[in-house]
């Protein structure tokens, strides 16, 4: 197969590497903040050599990490996440039941309840060590019985982590919500009308809303990396549940769309639920889908984009609000930790499309949309905020860190920008001793939660 055969994800940045290494005493450019103490994880698809998974979203899950202490960066290492099989490639099994011995743990990692998760969605989450070493699946002592979303959020002020679960068969959609301490104390199925692929949610200080959108199981596409496909035919509704009643919805009509992510959600001093998310189109998610999947990257040349949108939603009338908030394409928003379900000013994320590298920071206030440049031949990976040390803090006061990925996929660093001052030269480039592929989700874990 010829290099223009390939699929997009076998090539270039998305290349996956055939081997686990590490690295010690990493060449620093800049000067690394001193608090920035901890280790920075990120997660991404990574086919074992030789293998073709058939879609992007279906790689083996491996993980990143660079260990930084007091202005040094001590190590790097990557390690695949070792699920039930590492040969396991299939989204759902053969009768169209999530098949948890073949799911690969490839989208998110973070900390909760003192134990450090690989995250996928149609799956267990698999525990792993400070060294990136698996552990093994976990089921919260048995009592999660469905798969766990690769987007859960954690409230900044109980220390709850909410998440929720979706599958091919009934119950299509479950919500769960985790003690601070790791422990599952509530799950409540919600009604929804079929099987959709529900990658992200929302939570607020008092509600969850969940994306019911139009990508829906497809039982003919089963045997396929991801049987799921765009139909408008479905509908798109946002479901409003009070997160004193789980289980009790509240079901809003929105135009048909498709959402992978959320940036944050808050309830505003009239009421209101405001959601700020990366919007696809149907056109835009139909040709994505295309790009990322198993057709040769020459005929894969145009990639749909998502762009900002703010959907207002008013209990009170009934009816939702939408705004395109930048025309600017962008994806992986995140906000700082501290402000997730509560109001922010700062939204973050990274340019998508038109082969433009940055780094992004939308200003709420303003509107303003502040970009670090890149250039065409750097790929910029989600951008993870990590707060100061200082006690009265302005929500900008702290750090970006964005593995980057050179187009060809041969080199990467981690990049601290900061977050005061994104346009600026960076706080520090960390060379990273391999090119690292281009992935998806990842979190700063510093060494007070270890």
């Amino acid at each position: 197969m010829t290099t223009t055969e390939k699929p997009s994800y076998l090539q270039g940045h998305l290349a996956p590497v055939p081997d686990e290494i590490e690295a010690v005493d990493l060449p620093v450019t800049g000067a690394l903040p001193a608090e920035l103490t901890g280790r920075y994880f990120r997660n991404g698809p990574n086919p074992l050599p030789g293998q073709d998974p058939g879609h992007w979203f279906a790689g083996q899950g491996m993980l990143h990490g660079i260990r930084l202490r007091e202005g040094r960066a001590e190590w790097y290492r990557n390690r695949w996440v070792r699920t039930g099989t590492l040969e396991g490639r299939h989204f759902v099994g053969p009768d169209g039941t999530f098949d948890r011995t073949a799911v690969v743990a490839n989208t998110h990692v973070i900390e909760h309840g003192g134990k450090i998760m690989a995250l996928v969605e149609n799956g267990f989450p698999y525990v792993v060590t400070p060294e990136l070493e698996t552990v093994g699946a976990d089921d919260f002592g048995g009592r999660l019985t469905t798969a766990m979303t690769a987007h859960p959020k954690a409230d900044p002020d109980t220390g709850d982590l909410h998440f929720f679960g979706y599958g091919a068969l009934p119950p299509y959609l479950t919500y769960h919500r985790v003690s601070a301490a790791g422990e599952l104390v509530t799950s409540a199925e919600v009604p929804v009308a079929g099987p959709t692929m529900m990658h992200d949610f929302a939570v607020t200080a008092r509600h969850a809303v969940f994306l019911d959108l139009p990508m829906v199981f497809d039982l003919s596409r089963v045997g396929r990396a991801l049987p799921y496909a765009y139909d408008e035919s479905y509908g798109a509704r946002l479901g409003v549940m009070p997160l004193d009643r789980p289980g009790e919805v509240r079901w809003f009509d929105v135009d048909p769309c498709y959402v992978f992510h959320v940036g944050n959600a808050f309830e505003d001093p009239a009421g209101n639920i405001v959601l700020d998310v990366a919007r696809y189109s149907g056109g835009d998610i139909t040709s994505l889908w295309h790009s990322i999947g198993p057709a040769p990257a020459a005929s894969a040349a145009s990639t749909g984009t998502a762009t900002l949108h703010r959907w207002t939603i008013d209990p009170a009338a009934g009816t939702v609000g939408q705004a395109q908030l930048s025309e600017q394409g962008l994806e992986f928003p995140t906000v700082d930790d501290a402000r997730a379900g509560r109001d922010n000013r700062f939204l973050y994320a990274v340019a998508d499309g038109g082969g433009r590298g940055a780094i992004l920071r939308h200003d709420a206030a303003t509107g303003a949309l502040d970009a670090h440049e890149l250039g065409s031949e750097v790929v910029a990976g989600e951008a993870v905020f990590v707060p100061s040390d200082a006690p009265d803090r302005g929500e900008a006061d702290g750090w970006l860190l964005s593995i980057t990925t050179t187009r060809d996929g041969k080199a990467s660093e981690l990049l601290v920008l900061d977050a005061t001052d994104i346009a600026g030269e960076p706080v520090a480039r960390v060379t990273l001793p391999r090119g690292v592929p281009a992935g998806f989700h990842g979190s700063w874990i510093p060494d007070t939660e270890r």
